[in-house]
């Protein structure tokens, strides 16, 4: 599939994890050794007061994080600070043994 800065810049970006609207792309990254795209830039609302002081409240989304690429949005699975990922559900669990109750002559 290809798709334009410009196109891509349209859709909305959503995080499947928890569902919320991350917003816009606004810029890509790329490596300029490779000419690879690493990532986009999404940039997050303004928390300062007043919407005066702003720091860098950029988010990098890297293109591993992207799910699809929809007609309307790109979904992507992106783990926030406070929102670690789940346990893998294909993880085997430990052996156990179970022990039976036995008595045992004296």
């Amino acid at each position: 599939m290809e798709a334009s800065f410009l196109e891509l810049r349209r859709k909305q970006v959503i995080n499947t994890v928890d569902g919320k609207c991350l917003g816009h792309i606004t810029d890509i990254i790329f490596d300029v050794v490779t000419a690879n795209a690493l990532g986009f830039i999404v940039p997050q609302p303004n928390t300062g007061f007043w919407g005066m002081f702003k720091g860098n409240k950029d988010l990098f989304i890297p293109f591993n994080c992207v799910c699809k690429i929809g007609v309307d949005v790109i979904l992507v699975e992106l783990y926030v600070n406070e929102n670690p990922p789940p346990p893998s559900p294909k993880r085997k669990q430990p052996n156990v043994i179970a022990l039976e109750n036995k008595q045992v002559p004296y």
